[in-house]
């Protein structure tokens, strides 16, 4: 991976995801994709947000978010689910029928430096690890389509530039696969919420935004007796 200078931007970038109720297909059609992302453009209408990467599949949804200010994550976040889980069952006719997502969105911020890259390649390389495409920059819904033109229609997200440089051969690199270490320290951040980033960065934004137990071990605390077996 190219080595990045860490940079202190204003505001914490966040890599946030949901998935559909069950895994069950949220987007089974072309239309169903354009759909989210035309609410995923209106939402930035009325809360601006800087949108770094995304990548849409069947069962769930990821963005890397930098947001403006303090509130801008979680009122952009609620407008658009809103929204979407809305129109969704008002296009089928399921209004009243249960839940679209598992859950609430989960978001955990990223460290701007090697640990954006990871992440952001981590979501746009997505369509690829599912078997849907054999580059990422042939999935349509996705922001590694959109960096791959000059000319897209105003109904595809805007991407921001990043708080970093982007590498120049960022396409190529995107579609180079994965270390398994990458792969798990990004569900982990995912699973538990966690900040990713090195080890005193992750510890201060933790206090920060009051998320110790996403850095604890999960299960029952070990007995004293046990410690020293």
């Amino acid at each position: 991976m190219p080595r990045v200078a860490r940079v202190a931007p204003g505001g914490l970038v966040f890599h946030v995801l949901n998935r559909a109720n069950g895994r069950a297909p949220i987007f089974q059609k072309p239309a169903d994709y354009g759909a989210f992302e035309r609410v995923l453009v209106r939402t930035g209408e009325y809360v601006a947000m800087r949108i770094l990467s995304y990548s849409v599949l069947p069962t769930h949804w990821h963005l890397v978010l930098w947001p403006y200010g303090d509130g801008d994550l979680a009122a952009f976040m609620q407008r658009l689910t809103t929204t979407h889980v809305r129109r969704w069952h008002l296009h089928r006719h399921t209004v009243g029928h249960g839940h679209l997502y598992q859950g609430p969105f989960k978001a955990f911020p990223v460290q701007t430096d090697e640990h954006l890259l990871t992440v952001c390649r981590y979501v746009e390389r997505n369509p690829v690890r599912a078997g849907l495409v054999r580059h990422a920059e042939h999935w349509p819904w996705g922001s590694a389509w959109v960096r791959a033109r000059t000319e897209v229609s105003a109904e595809k997200p805007t991407l921001a530039d990043w708080p970093l440089p982007t590498p120049p051969d960022w396409s190529a690199f995107v579609n180079q696969p994965l270390m398994d270490a990458e792969i798990e320290a990004c569900r982990l951040c995912a699973r538990r919420g966690r900040p990713s980033g090195d080890a005193s960065w992750t510890t201060r934004i933790a206090n920060r935004l009051g998320l110790h137990a996403t850095l604890r071990p999960r299960g029952r605390p070990r007995r004293a007796a046990d410690a020293t077996r």
